[in-house]
C-alpha cells in the first residue's frame, strides 16, 4: 500500500463565479478532517494557506490541541492534530511527501475521471506517495486541477434534482473511507 496523504487547500480555489481566490482556514476543518484522515491511516493531513497571518492561525489551533489546554481536556484529539502540517502552498506539500503523485477530488464531472475502484487498485500497487488533494471554496483552481496524475470521480448524490454540495469535511471522510475503507 503506498502512502497517502491530504491536502486542503485555500488557494488557487475558485468562488461561485469561477474565479481564483483565496479563502480563510476554518477552525472545524482542521478538527474533522484531521480526524478523519487519522481514522483512516492517513500519514500526513497538510493545510496549505498562502497569506503567512493564516498559517499562525492554524498554528495556534494546532498547538492548542496537541501542547495545550485542548490536549489535557479532550487527549483524543491531539494524535489527529499532531499529524496536521501547514504549508504555504500545494508545491511545499508535495515537496514534504516528495517523491509524491497529487490525485485530485472535485465535485464537477470532468473528462478522465477515476473510479473509487480503480484508484484502490492503484493505492495497492508499488508507486509514489498519494498527495489526495481537496479544495475549498467552490473547489481547485484549474491550475490544481491539470497538475493532478489521478482526477478521481466526484461522489454523486442519490437526488433527482442532482444536488451535490457537500462540505469539504464530509467530502473528505467519504473519500477517505471510499478509498481506505475495510472491505
Amino acid at each position: 500500500m503506498r502512502r497517502v496523504a491530504a491536502l486542503l487547500v485555500h488557494h488557487p480555489v475558485l468562488d461561485r463565479q469561477a474565479a481564483i481566490v483565496t479563502t480563510a482556514i476554518t477552525n472545524l476543518d482542521l478538527h474533522d478532517i484531521a480526524r478523519s484522515a487519522y481514522t483512516f491511516g492517513l500519514g500526513d493531513f497538510f493545510v496549505s494557506h498562502p497569506v503567512a497571518a493564516q498559517r499562525e492561525l492554524a498554528l495556534r489551533v494546532r498547538e492548542h490541541w496537541t501542547n495545550g489546554s485542548g490536549a489535557k481536556r479532550i487527549p483524543d484529539r491531539k494524535p489527529p492534530m499532531e499529524r496536521l502540517t501547514i504549508v504555504e502552498s500545494v508545491e511545499h506539500a508535495l515537496d514534504a511527501l516528495a517523491p509524491a503523485e497529487l490525485w485530485v477530488t472535485s465535485a464537477q464531472n470532468g473528462a478522465g475521471a477515476t473510479s473509487y475502484r480503480h484508484a484502490r487498485e492503484q493505492l495497492a500497487e508499488p508507486g509514489r506517495n498519494v498527495l489526495l488533494t481537496f479544495g475549498t471554496g467552490w473547489g481547485l483552481g484549474p491550475e490544481v486541477l491539470a497538475r493532478a496524475a489521478l482526477r478521481l470521480e466526484p461522489i454523486r448524490s442519490p437526488r433527482a434534482d442532482g444536488f451535490n454540495h457537500l462540505s469539504v469535511r464530509a467530502a473528505a471522510a467519504i473519500t477517505f473511507e471510499r478509498l481506505l475503507g475495510v472491505q
